[in-house]
């Protein structure tokens, strides 16, 4: 059974949809600033599922009551990193600390070469397996250049 058949990176909501457009993704914005949720936005050129750290462009926006606002920091850091995985984090701070309460991929390279499941046998029989991403073999600013 093939669950992804398009090969695609699938963290966060909306993974196994088709790609959110601009005007879907302010509706999320709006969505979780109406919840309170103060909005970050992330890149990164090494999705690989245990990273969950990715890079903060710029800081995130607690204060902002605006979609228009996120949607304009994000629409800078695709211009700056174009051929990298941007996502949108929103925190709910409610309980008195920082939980992701969204999380979703906006921004993808053209081509995303995936990941290798590497196994090996141990003694007894057991296996252990290991993930490697494609495009982890080139280096870092070098890894999408479609």
């Amino acid at each position: 059974m093939i669950t992804n058949p398009a090969g695609r990176i699938t963290q966060g909501q909306f993974s196994f949809l088709p790609d959110l457009t601009d005007e879907e993704i302010r509706m999320q914005i709006e969505y979780g600033l109406k919840k309170g949720y103060a909005w970050s936005v992330e890149y990164t050129d090494d999705p690989h599922p245990r990273n969950t750290y990715w890079e903060m462009y710029g800081q995130p926006m607690f204060d902002l009551q605006d979609a228009a606002g996120v949607m304009q920091e994000l629409q800078a850091c695709r211009s700056t990193f174009a051929q990298h995985y941007i996502r949108l984090m929103a925190f709910d701070s409610t309980r008195g600390v920082e939980s992701i309460a969204m999380s979703f991929i906006v921004n993808r390279p053209a081509e995303e070469p995936g990941f290798a499941l590497e196994r090996q046998e141990g003694s007894g029989r057991t296996m252990r397996y290991s993930i490697r991403g494609y495009a982890a073999q080139r280096p870092e600013g070098e890894r999408y250049s479609g």
